[in-house]
């Protein structure tokens, strides 16, 4: 298994406060840039596209203001796997093409300077000790009213939500993993308001003991877990 460390150079020592919008709009335009395919595969609006995909964010002395990140040095990094091999050598081709790119944002610029790869050792325990990189969400969809429902680490559902959406991922995925003994339990977990393209919703962050199939933390410890993964949730590293 392989994570991918990318380096970007900005203009300025500042990001957008909804830096998620942007970030996603550099993944779409990389996977265009190299392949068509890719992106209609990826990101086709006519139907709902489940990723295997997620990242975290580096931002060196993060000062969060009312519009922006304002950032101690002109640079940050990317944290980036897939759970999907075949996949993931598409998007070292594309982030490759995309180097030295100069990527437009509002007042501001920033260019993908250096990928690194790095191998990551299969996880072969049922139970695992993790630390969040990035917001874990939880979310419970009631399809009758189209309402959405978060859950903090310190609700009694949290762990029973996290095992729904696993399974909502894999089924879409049409994997053949069960989610049976799956359960996340914190350690010492902190709530936090994230940003959603435009909503702030409840998210979680912190130490927890991940339990399941090593098959199935395998999945997850490429693709994150929770939902919004694509967007820069639900990314863990192994602390134990």
């Amino acid at each position: 298994m392989l994570k991918f460390i990318l380096e970007f150079q900005l203009e300025k020592p500042q990001m957008p406060l909804e830096f998620d919008r942007l970030m996603v709009s550099f993944l779409k335009g990389a996977s265009r840039n190299y392949s068509e395919d890719m992106f209609e595969r990826l990101y086709d609006k006519s139907k709902s596209v489940i990723k295997t995909y997620t990242y975290s964010m580096y931002l060196p002395g993060a000062r969060f203001m009312k519009e922006t990140v304002e950032l101690s040095e002109n640079r940050f990094r990317m944290f980036f796997s897939d759970a999907d091999m075949g996949q993931m050598v598409h998007w070292f081709n594309a982030f490759n093409l995309f180097r030295f790119k100069t990527y437009p944002m509002n007042n501001n610029s920033m260019k993908l300077v250096s990928i690194r790869t790095q191998n990551r050792k299969e996880i072969e325990d049922s139970e695992i000790v993790v630390r969040m990189q990035s917001p874990l969400i939880a979310r419970r969809h009631n399809a009758e009213d189209n309402k959405d429902t978060y859950y903090t680490y310190d609700n009694t559902e949290f762990s029973d939500v996290l095992r729904e959406n696993a399974q909502t991922f894999l089924d879409k995925l049409n994997i053949n993993i069960s989610t049976e003994g799956f359960q996340v339990i914190p350690i010492k977990g902190r709530k936090v308001v994230t940003n959603c393209f435009g909503r702030k919703v409840d998210g979680n962050i912190g130490i927890y003991k991940i339990c399941g199939c090593p098959e199935l933390l395998n999945v997850m410890y490429q693709a994150g877990s929770g939902v919004r993964r694509s967007e820069g949730h639900g990314k863990w590293e192994i602390i134990m």
